[in-house]
């Protein structure tokens, strides 16, 4: 077994394996870049290293550094994680050349899973039912075309580099085929280096399984079960679980036969995922091998009790399998995770940065599991993906374990940035997910229920956004009051005390652009008037509070809530939704509504393509400017006809959210 290793990644993956590495007595060492500075996986390393600039391009994704850096600290092995550098034959490679043991496969079986197109081939040859498609050189956009109408749409549109659904889109009929084939190579070469795709055909009502194989080089290939990751936006998975609905044994047996012969294919050695699709009928097709451990891999972990990166160890250091005869490898009980992402579902799903200013996951036990790579007061910057954070949950069988998972995320509490906790909590609650009616395309079938909008807090929430915001001009009159020169003076009191009036104070809220005037009047002691509205009033009486959480006594029912102040915002959570409230002082005033005749950024990042100039005519809906975010690609649309007066930024450019990207004339063909 090795005694130093190095962690070449950063965020939970990092801290995860740093977790098992501390429990089998291997000393670590993290590099880290610029913005990872104060990282959380910085701080659990024995050793640290910096290796560059915040742009991944120029830290973790820097390979020469990379070796550096374990040659100087006396490291052994390098384990990369999942996604930078675990998939990169070039870095396996040389790794071995610096006598540095890769924590994965042999460079050779990368590369032959790496170019997706090479490794559907490798599998029709082993036998392994692949969905129909092209998967050859031609990049030509007329004979691609040609080989899309041949397959039958819709057709799936892949990058054959990379994964983790960049360089993936969908075109349902002809019309919108090389639109999608644009957005796809251009997301693919941002993203991989390589814009080159395959076509697939589309099974919109497939399911998304993959099957666990692990290998060691010793010549054993065993599978760990499989797990359904059917539930994705943009292709991407949010929520997993393990073992995969509805699945019969002979089906499992089939499946994971065909998993360890696509392993045995290439002469794997390590973990890997082979993934497939799962038509209703129970017909199975490859899609891809992930070389490298998957995100999802604690819900294998939590159904088989194995420890999967002890696995990795123990494989890469040339041991054998700790269990290479199938038949002893063994599941029990019901996983899900949920991938909590700091982005906006009701936006497209675009990326949130900011700070943490309050960050609070459920207490794990031997149900609830949480793997993260943040604290509260962590920024959350545009250069790296937007996962924040893992929330993993265990239990008897899959009923239990869904009603498990909404508790939980009813207790995730992330103010500062736009999560997905309330989509997540949404589909949790869904029929068609609690029925295991699972697809891909389940989120985009129901995102009418699962995604509601912004949506206007119940008066409970309002009334409780009021108290604390109380609390706050209680505080802060407390504090004027001790640097009174008179503090016993009445004149000295902020409390709304008025001579021979009632004591009645204002609070202006804002909540989904919308404007509240709340008046408040002190009854007597404790107790208060609230009147939201002309014909809406409330009483209410605090019980308890502390500085993120409220009990309140509304109409005699009690009501509990956790919160976070950041002036001017106050974030409320209830259950599993957040209220973002904007507090007004006295000099409150209104501010202007967006125009529609400007575009503006909706997430910081950069600006990747240009299609338009100034005084070229649009259409509403037209392409106008893409943008890059944490790894992913947004288009920005033309809000309406019109004619482009100012293109302010250019193919390159840093941007910051808000900032006006686009102006637009009314068009001059219209009449005023």
């Amino acid at each position: 077994m090795f005694d130093k290793i190095l962690i070449a990644n950063r965020g939970e993956i990092a801290c995860r394996v740093m977790r098992t590495a501390k429990d089998l007595g291997i000393r670590t060492v993290a590099v880290y870049s610029n913005a990872d500075r104060e990282a959380l996986h910085v701080k659990m390393a024995d050793e640290a290293y910096h290796i560059g600039p915040s742009p991944s391009a120029k830290s973790y994704l820097n390979a020469t550094k990379v070796i550096e850096i374990a040659l100087i600290s006396g490291a052994q092995a390098i384990h990369p994680g999942y996604g930078f550098l675990s998939e990169n034959a070039d870095f396996a490679e040389a790794c071995l050349a610096s006598n540095l043991r890769f924590i994965g496969p042999t460079p050779d079986a990368i590369r032959k899973m790496g170019e997706k197109n090479t490794a559907k081939q490798i599998m029709e040859n082993a036998n392994v039912p692949v969905v129909k498609g092209y998967h050859g050189p031609n990049q030509d956009i007329s004979f691609l075309k040609e080989k899309a109408r041949d397959i039958t749409f819709p057709i799936l549109i892949k990058a054959v580099a990379g994964g983790g659904g960049k360089g993936m889109r969908v075109a349902e009929c002809e019309d919108s085929f090389e639109e999608a084939l644009f957005a796809a190579k251009n997301e693919a070469r941002a993203s991989f280096g390589c814009d080159a795709v395959l076509l697939e055909q589309y099974l919109p009502e497939a399911r998304h399984v993959e099957v666990q194989v692990f290998a060691d080089c010793h010549g054993n290939v065993v599978y760990l079960f499989e797990r359904d990751c059917s539930i994705q936006r943009r292709h991407q998975k949010i929520l997993e679980e393990a073992p995969a609905p509805g699945m019969t044994p002979m089906l499992r047996e089939a499946m994971g036969k065909a998993a360890v012969d696509a392993a045995r294919a290439i002469h794997y050695e390590g973990a890997g995922t082979v993934e497939f699709l799962l038509t209703p009928d129970h017909t199975f097709y490859f899609m891809e091998m992930n070389t490298r451990l998957q995100v999802e891999h604690p819900i294998t972990e939590k159904i088989t009790g194995l420890d999967l990166v002890e696995w990795q160890l123990r494989v890469a250091s040339g041991e054998p399998l700790p269990l290479s005869n199938q038949n002893d490898i063994t599941w029990h009980g019901h996983a899900i995770e949920a991938r909590i992402y700091a982005e906006n579902p009701e936006k497209d799903f675009a990326p949130s940065t900011g700070n943490l200013i309050y960050f609070k996951l459920p207490q794990e036990s031997q149900y609830v599991r949480v793997d993260t790579g943040v604290m509260q007061g962590d920024d959350i910057s545009v250069y790296y993906d937007p996962l924040i954070a893992k929330l993993v949950v265990w239990d008897q069988d899959r009923g239990r374990a869904i009603a498990r998972m909404n508790k939980a995320l009813g207790e995730c509490y992330v103010a500062g940035v736009h999560t997905n906790i309330a989509l997540l909590r949404a589909i949790t609650n869904n029929l068609t997910f609690i029925q295991a009616k699972l697809s891909t395309r389940l989120i985009e079938r129901e995102q009418q229920a699962l995604i509601s909008g912004e949506i206007m807090p119940p008066h409970t929430i309002i009334a409780l956004a009021v108290v604390i915001t109380l609390l706050a001009r209680q505080k802060s009159a407390y504090a004027l009051w001790q640097h009174a020169v008179d503090a016993y003076s009445p004149w000295s009191n902020a409390n709304g005390w008025k001579l021979n009036l009632p004591a009645r104070q204002t609070v202006h809220l804002r909540v989904i652009s919308q404007d509240l005037h709340v008046t408040v009047e002190l009854r007597e002691k404790g107790i208060y008037c609230l009147e939201i509205s002309d014909d809406i009033s409330i009483t209410l009486r605090s019980i308890y509070s502390d500085t993120h959480h409220l009990s309140v006594e509304i109409n005699g029912v009690l009501t509990t809530a956790a919160y976070a102040v950041s002036f001017p915002h106050l974030y409320v959570f209830s259950e599993g939704r957040q209220f973002i409230f904007k507090i007004f002082t006295d000099e409150y005033n209104k501010t202007i509504e967006e125009s529609t005749d400007r575009v503006t950024a909706p997430m910081p990042g950069t600006v990747v393509d240009v299609s338009i100039l100034s005084g070229q005519e649009v259409k509403k809906g037209d392409r106008l400017i893409v943008i890059e975010a944490m790894k992913m690609q947004h288009t920005l649309y033309a809000p309406k006809d019109g004619v482009i007066k100012e293109v302010l930024f250019s193919a390159g450019d840093l941007i910051e959210e808000g900032m006006e990207l686009v102006l637009l004339d009314k068009n001059p063909n219209h009449s005023l």
